[in-house]
């Protein structure tokens, strides 16, 4: 029974990896938006445009963020990320969010089909935070109409203007493998240029395979550069020689990540093959110190003197499994282990007992490897849900968008274009509308 029951989830586990992801689907009646290719810039069927497939022009993008072990609590009704997401201040491109022990770790989540009721409540609190601004400029328009303006400033044309948008934020990809969850959201007008959308999950935990810990890591195009998002939770232990059983566990992700390679067999396939990169989660890294010392130091707020013995800064420093890779400069305190529904660390409380005794930890960190990224923000946050704080960054991401006539090309072979005929042949059957497909057009 327990062999059969393993086989079961592991084949499931890799048999669905890929395909197998929630996102928000362009509708029929957007199928019009997908044929804006003004980014592409105006082609030109010049000569010297023609030959020359090598003009490029970049764009930055912001993107954010966030790893949180919740512990295996399900977030209320009312729990309000917006102030966490700083949206109406603060707003960037794309948002990852990655949660760690979103279902509590028992057998029967492990092995168990997946539950994705509390995934849906998380992305569904992440919708109505993201899309914020949009009710606070329709207020605002409703405001000013009460007033009687007559002169609109351009504030209050972009307000109304946005306002007009039925939905700022949409969901391109979300994956869970057990009580590992990575969400990822996209501006709406930025969706049309989004491939290859991909996930691919590795559990490395029962019998290094089973999903109690691991990693989903999700990929895709946005324009001309290739994204790839790594929401992990390694193997957990503070003792001398557990740091080793994380670093087995970087390897085996690094190995066993698979994206499929496309038609053309010109897509990355591994992690380290795309070319903007961030790992976020709960990756249990330790600090090599005894107890009462790490302690103290947590009580002076001498974070340099503990980053010193930081198990994930040597491991970056060493260059082994995470060479190339890079962490922002850590400016905030220790974000495990906490009591429950406090600002404690635990094992602070005079008297107290039971569970894990463990001593003040950076476990959850954010790093990216490759050019192209440029940190901007490193913190964390202050929620006592659980008994992990969340850690959020936001990063600079620079894209390629094409401006030759070779991305006009690409855009004629890509799913976006499929999704289009598909849509003119549902109309086809539905509407008596007849499309003669790609052969009416000729370059």
């Amino acid at each position: 029974m327990w062999s059969r029951l393993v086989t079961k989830k592991i084949l499931g586990e890799r048999l669905r990896s890929s395909n197998n992801f929630v996102a928000d689907f362009p509708s029929n009646a957007e199928a019009s938006s997908l044929l804006d290719i003004s980014s592409l810039g105006p082609p030109s069927l010049s000569e010297n445009n023609i030959l020359n497939q090598r003009k490029h022009n970049f764009q930055n993008y912001k993107v954010f963020i966030s790893t949180w072990n919740v512990g295996g609590i399900a977030p209320q009704d009312d729990l309000d990320i917006a102030d966490w997401l700083d949206t109406p201040n603060n707003m960037c491109d794309i948002y990852v969010f990655g949660f760690q022990e979103m279902v509590p770790l028992r057998a029967s989540s492990v092995l168990g089909s997946e539950n994705s009721k509390i995934s849906m409540k998380w992305n569904s609190l992440i919708r109505e935070a993201l899309n914020k601004k949009i009710q606070h400029c329709l207020e605002k328009q409703q405001y000013n109409n009460k007033l009687g303006r007559k002169q609109k400033t351009a504030e209050d044309e972009k307000a109304i203007f946005e306002s007009s948008i039925p939905e700022g934020f949409r969901c391109v990809i979300s994956k869970q493998m057990v009580g590992i969850l990575i969400s990822v959201w996209i501006r709406s007008d930025l969706r049309p240029y989004v491939r290859h959308p991909k996930a691919s999950c590795v559990g490395c935990g029962i019998m290094g395979y089973l999903g109690n810990k691991g990693s989903v890591s999700v990929r895709f195009h946005l324009h001309e550069t290739s994204f790839c998002f790594v929401c992990s939770h390694l193997a957990s232990g503070g003792r001398e020689g557990d740091e080793k059983h994380r670093k087995s566990d970087v390897a085996e992700i690094f190995s066993r990540t698979s994206f499929p390679r496309g038609p053309s067999f010109d897509l990355p396939r591994k992690i380290l093959d795309h070319d903007r990169v961030i790992l976020l989660g709960d990756l249990n890294y330790r600090i090599s110190l005894p107890e009462a010392t790490t302690r103290l130091l947590v009580d002076r707020k001498e974070w340099n003197a503990l980053l010193e013995n930081d198990q994930l800064r040597m491991e970056l420093m060493s260059g082994q499994v995470f060479e190339g890779w890079r962490e922002g400069l850590i400016k905030f305190a220790p974000t495990y282990k906490y009591c429950l529904n406090s600002n404690v660390y635990f094992g602070c409380v005079e008297g107290q007992k039971g569970g894990k005794w463990r001593a003040p930890a950076w476990c959850d960190r954010i790093i990216w490897h490759g050019e192209g990224l440029q940190q901007r923000l490193y913190t964390r946050g202050e929620s006592n849900l659980s008994d992990h704080r969340p850690v959020k960054a936001i990063f600079t991401a620079q894209v390629e968008v094409s401006s030759t006539l070779k991305g006009l090309q690409k855009f004629f072979l890509s799913e976006r274009f499929d999704q289009i005929t598909t849509t003119f042949d549902q109309m086809s059957s539905s509407d008596e509308f007849r499309c003669r497909g790609r052969s009416s057009f000729k370059l």
